[in-house]
């Protein structure tokens, strides 16, 4: 069955691959009011987060948030579609890192490196992206493996096909005690949800305690590697840009939960820019800390 739904979805991405931006944007828009308005996709979750990161803002004002939340949601659902069948010049084109020289002194010190992005602005490409703009020859991006075997190898392999390498987040410890030395840069998308809340480090963001992930902090500190925030903006609609900025050079110096600390408050700070381009459908503060 696994095998059937996986060449179904196969066909179905294909077909839309041979729509053009415009018209996907249009399909992007009818998306967006079916699961907004008639469906409700997740809408009490939207709307909790929102209103409790947001309590000066007026009813109105978060409805318009949540609302404009759905457009960034649906058009991330269609790019990521989209993004089997785009060739590496529109891949250059709308997903363009734009200080690269940032990772050259670590290149050439011959350094690993920790990148840290979130959940917002477009992710989706960057797996297609980096390979093709980096300088790093050595490319890992730790994600969580689809529950349909057949539909995650797939997946895998179109998502690596300019070169990256997309390992699962449950072989995190050997590829890191393999790669450190080896001049990798290791992506982690850290603003997850963790599974275990006394692993995780606890921090206030968005006004609220949250739990964090505990690797990208472990890993960095543990191989003594520099660890850089990725800031994905979008310029216009199917347009973004990717910037670097130092969270730490020298994790083992830091109180231990400052790395997560001031990776989180960069993150909040992009967010509170712009919140409608961060995934608010995620249930982000599901964990409670245990007194």
């Amino acid at each position: 069955m696994n095998f059937l739904l996986t060449i179904i979805l196969a066909f179905f991405i294909f077909l839309l691959g041979l729509i053009p931006f415009r018209v996907l944007y249009v399909i992007s828009d009818i998306l967006r009011f079916v699961l907004y308005h008639i469906i409700g996709y997740r809408r009490k979750v939207v709307e909790e987060n929102i209103r409790n990161c947001f309590p000066e803002l007026s009813e109105a004002e978060q409805k318009k948030l949540v609302s404009r939340s759905y457009k960034n949601l649906t058009d991330i659902l269609i790019e990521g579609v989209k993004a089997f069948s785009m060739s590496d010049k529109q891949v250059k084109a709308r997903h363009k890192f734009v200080n690269l020289e940032f990772l050259t002194p670590y290149l050439e010190a011959g350094k690993s490196v920790v990148l840290l992005p979130g959940h917002y602005g477009n992710w989706e490409w960057g797996g297609l992206s980096i390979p093709l703009q980096f300088d790093y020859k050595r490319v890992i991006v730790l994600y969580k493996p689809l529950s349909n075997k057949f539909a995650d190898r797939w997946v895998k392999k179109n998502r690596s096909r300019t070169g990256i390498s997309m390992r699962s987040i449950y072989e995190t410890a050997r590829l890191f005690k393999t790669y450190a030395a080896k001049t990798t840069a290791f992506f982690l998308i850290a603003d997850q949800s963790p599974s275990n809340a006394s692993r995780s480090y606890w921090v206030n963001f968005m006004g609220r305690e949250t739990a964090f992930l505990h690797g990208p902090e472990r890993y960095s500190r543990l191989y003594q590697l520099p660890v850089i925030f990725v800031n994905t903006q979008r310029v216009k609609r199917g347009y973004y840009e990717i910037s670097f900025s130092l969270i730490t050079d020298n994790p083992a110096s830091l109180p231990d939960g400052e790395l997560t600390s001031r990776y989180a408050k960069k993150l909040e700070e992009v967010i509170r820019k712009k919140p409608e381009n961060w995934l608010w459908s995620h249930r982000r503060w599901k964990l409670t800390k245990k007194a």
